[in-house]
C-alpha cells in the first residue's frame, strides 16, 4: 500500500498550496478544477466572503473557522491560476500585501512610530490609497471603486469619495429633503414606464444610502439586519400556523399579519434584538 506524498508535506499553507496545484494538474487533476479560470471562480470568491460575514453576523464561531478556510481556498485558487499564467503566485500575493501593510502603517513599522488616533489613521490610509491610485493612472475622484461590490456598498464608497472633495451636504437635513423629492419623482416615473421607474428607484436608494452615511449607519448591515428580522418573524408565523395544522398558503393575510405583530411584541418583551418595527 502506497501513501500519497501529499501527506509528507507539512500541514498548513504548504500542503494547501500543493493540494491546489494537484487539483489543477492537467495530467491527473480534477476535471472541474482544471476547467476553471479567474472569471468562473470569481463568483465563488464573492459567495465565500459573504458566508464569512454571515457567520460573524450570527456569531457562529464554530462555523467561522470553516468559512474562513473556504475563503482562503479562493485566494490559493487564484494564486495557482496566476502562477500558471505567469502573472503572480501565492507567495507574491503574500509579499505584496505584507509590503502594503508596512507602507501604510509607518506609525507602527517606520519612522513615524508613536500614538495615532483611529481617525487620523483612516485619513492617512485614504491619502495613501489616493497616491497609489494616482501612480497607476487613476486620477479621477471615482476611479478604482470596484464594480463587483454589492450595490449598496459601492454607493457608500462612491459617496465617501465625493465627500472627500467637498461634493456633499453638511448635515442630514438636505438629504431628507432630497429623499422627499426622489419619492415624488418615483411616483411620476411609474406613469411613464418600467425603465423610468427603475431609474428613479435607483436614485431613491442612492439617497437612502447617503442618509445612512450622514447618520452613521452601515446600509448593508442595516439591510442584513432587516432580512434576518423578516426570516425570524415569519418563522414564528409559520410555527404558529403549523400548531393549528396549517401552512401560510392556507391562512389569510390578516391572520398572518396578526401573528407577525404577536412575534414582534414577543421580541420586544424579550429585549432589544433588531432595533426595528
Amino acid at each position: 500500500m502506497t501513501t500519497d506524498p501529499i501527506f509528507d508535506i507539512p500541514e498548513g499553507f504548504p500542503r494547501l498550496i500543493e493540494v491546489m496545484r494537484r487539483l489543477r494538474d492537467p495530467e491527473g487533476g480534477c476535471p472541474w478544477d482544471i476547467e476553471q479560470d479567474f472569471a468562473s471562480i470569481a463568483p465563488y470568491t464573492i459567495e465565500e466572503a459573504h458566508e464569512v460575514a454571515d457567520a460573524i453576523e450570527r456569531e457562529a464561531w464554530g462555523e467561522l473557522e470553516g468559512e474562513l478556510g473556504d475563503l482562503l481556498l479562493q485566494v490559493i485558487y487564484h494564486g495557482q491560476m496566476g502562477a500558471e499564467a505567469g502573472h503572480f503566485d501565492t507567495g507574491s500575493i503574500a509579499r505584496r500585501i505584507t509590503d502594503k501593510m508596512i507602507a501604510r502603517h509607518p506609525h507602527v513599522f517606520g519612522p513615524e512610530q508613536g500614538e495615532k488616533s483611529a481617525e487620523q489613521q483612516t485619513r492617512d490610509w485614504e491619502t495613501a490609497k489616493a497616491a497609489e491610485r494616482a501612480a497607476t493612472g487613476e486620477t479621477r475622484t471615482l476611479d478604482g471603486v470596484a464594480l463587483g461590490l454589492p450595490a449598496l456598498l459601492r454607493a457608500l464608497k462612491l459617496q465617501k469619495r465625493l465627500s472627500r472633495v467637498g461634493f456633499d451636504w453638511g448635515d442630514p437635513g438636505p438629504v431628507l429633503d432630497k429623499m422627499a423629492e426622489e419619492i415624488a419623482e418615483l411616483e411620476e416615473a411609474r406613469k411613464i414606464g418600467a425603465d423610468a421607474t427603475e431609474d428613479e428607484f435607483g436614485d431613491l436608494l442612492f439617497v437612502l444610502v447617503n442618509l445612512a452615511r450622514h447618520w452613521g449607519v452601515d446600509p448593508e448591515a442595516a439591510l442584513r439586519r432587516t432580512n434576518a428580522k423578516v426570516e425570524r418573524r415569519f418563522a414564528a408565523v409559520e410555527d404558529a400556523l403549523a400548531a393549528t395544522g396549517r401552512s401560510p398558503a392556507e391562512a389569510s393575510l390578516q391572520e398572518m399579519d396578526a401573528l407577525w405583530d404577536a412575534a414582534k411584541i414577543r421580541e420586544r418583551a424579550a429585549g432589544p434584538t433588531d432595533g426595528g418595527s
